[in-house]
């Protein structure tokens, strides 16, 4: 499993979850076999700015299956759906204790995230993608 993270700043395991998806400059990239991570590395998009579909995209070309976000818009969650990538949003603090708690399976996630402010100018439907 490839799992790819959003993060504020280029301290890998040590950053916190970006809370804005399409904000993030730098994703944490965490290889998993057998629930343990056996390699890490940290990249900066490719691109200044961005249009929809191309972070799911870039992520695909990379081999990620699995995204773990706090804010991700619906827009950029039917893209990774279509390109088969699951993503879990909600999650929140520091990069290393999200990975390891959604491995061990006991990852929180702020189910309430759309509500907060900063989400509410992008459009949002009442559906969710399982």
């Amino acid at each position: 499993m490839r799992i790819a993270i959003p993060c504020e700043d280029v301290r890998g395991l040590d950053s916190n979850v970006s809370m804005h998806f399409g904000r993030a400059r730098y994703f944490v990239i965490a290889d998993v076999a057998n629930g343990r991570v056996v390699d890490v590395k940290v990249v900066e998009l490719p691109f200044a700015d961005h249009v929809p579909g191309q972070i799911p995209r870039f992520l695909h070309s990379l081999g990620v299956d699995t995204v773990l976000a706090y804010g991700v818009g619906m827009r950029a969650r039917m893209f990774f759906e279509q390109l088969g990538i699951r993503v879990i949003t909600g999650a929140y603090g520091r990069v290393r204790d999200v990975l390891e708690a959604f491995l061990r399976g006991t990852l929180v996630l702020d189910l309430e995230w759309e509500k907060r402010e900063e989400f509410h100018r992008h459009k949002h439907c009442d559906h969710h993608l399982w």
